[in-house]
């Protein structure tokens, strides 16, 4: 799978997904191209990531940032020196203390390696990512989209994305979740832009502001 290589290849992709779908180009007309949002490929992105599962982008980030005042640097060794109840003063769920754990000590002991794991293909990385428990299909999405730049994910798990693909009337509003991710498959090798501009959609339609 390829990579986004920099800003100018990413407004060339998204072009490229215009000229598929002329309704993405109405939404580039409006508000512009979209960000090409970027998270460093590292483990306090991975935490960050599982705090985001299934919650609020604010209330995630808020328990991210009461992490980040306890222990400054978020890195596996620090994270794993916090008790449990101090994790559940950072707003950490009993699940999301759980998770954030295993992924802590699977680096630590050495048996994960991001700097190997982000030299491989999505297809590996996502084979090992899966593996630990609390780390979904969403999760390595996020990761391989916005940390690596791979250009061809689609997260069907992403309500926001879903969100914008039908009120952007994409598809009917009966389609559902498996004939969205047949839809978007027009856009291959190039879904990870289209997606963007779907969040860019949403996030601005809603005049939402990220920090």
């Amino acid at each position: 799978m390829t990579k986004i290589k920099n800003e100018s290849h990413f407004k060339e992709l998204c072009d490229w997904c215009t000229g598929v779908e002329p309704k993405l180009e109405t939404v580039i007309k409006e508000y512009d191209y979209p960000p090409l949002w970027y998270r460093k490929p590292d483990f306090s992105t991975l935490i960050l990531t599982i705090l985001e599962q299934q919650v609020s982008l604010a209330s995630a980030k808020a328990a991210y940032n009461k992490l980040v005042e306890k222990i400054k640097d978020v890195t596996s060794e620090n994270l794993l020196k916090l008790s449990d109840e101090e994790l559940r003063a950072c707003y950490f769920s009993r699940q999301k203390i759980q998770y954030t754990r295993i992924l802590a000590n699977e680096l630590v002991s050495g048996n994960l390696n991001l700097d190997e794991l982000n030299e491989m293909d999505e297809a590996a990385i996502r084979k090992t990512l899966i593996k630990l428990k609390g780390i979904g299909n969403w999760t390595v999405d996020m990761y391989v989209m916005m940390s690596l730049h791979y250009s061809d994910i689609f997260p069907p798990g992403d309500l926001a994305t879903i969100k914008a693909v039908y009120e952007l009337e994409l598809v009917t509003p009966e389609a559902t979740k498996e004939e969205i991710v047949e839809y978007m498959k027009r856009f291959s090798p190039n879904r990870s832009v289209a997606t963007y501009i779907l969040w860019h959609f949403y996030i601005q339609k809603r005049k939402l502001v990220l920090e």
